[in-house]
């Protein structure tokens, strides 16, 4: 009975050792950042018409794309934050970058202050990032 119980204990201690072994493995690695890119928030009159009509069937929904200029020179990425009951939004590029597996984005909608006077139309805010060319996935944080 006893060497059962022995038996017992060294099987629990093992299937705790592999239960911790497999959940430190299980934790998402670090993404490693390549470099920064360089990028310019492009204004309306200069977001190229076609992906501009993409906008305008998008904005009501919050909305993520990547868009490839016709001749392959720039990539335009947008992110959009749908419809908004007041003007007074804007939006931050809080990280623009290359890591080994793609271009990662991450942008923050900043809202009005409560002081802040915003007109009472809805607003649909979102931003154009144009990049040049790369041929990477954009993965939106």
């Amino acid at each position: 009975m006893k060497k059962c119980r022995s038996i017992l204990c060294v099987i629990l201690i093992c299937v705790c050792m592999a239960t911790i072994v497999s959940a430190c493995h299980t934790k998402e690695k670090e993404i490693e950042r390549i470099q920064d890119l360089e990028f310019t928030v492009v204004p309306d009159e200069n977001v190229p018409q076609e992906l501009m009509k993409i906008i305008e069937e998008k904005k009501e929904s919050p909305f993520k794309l990547k868009f490839t200029s016709t001749d392959n020179e720039y990539l335009y990425v947008v992110v959009g934050y749908g419809t908004q009951n007041t003007g007074g939004y804007s939006i931050s590029v809080d990280d623009f970058y290359l890591a080994s597996n793609a271009i990662y984005i991450d942008t923050n909608l900043i809202g009005p202050t409560k002081d802040e006077v915003v007109t009472t139309a809805l607003t649909y805010p979102y931003v154009v990032v144009k990049t040049p060319f790369r041929d990477e996935s954009v993965v939106f944080q």
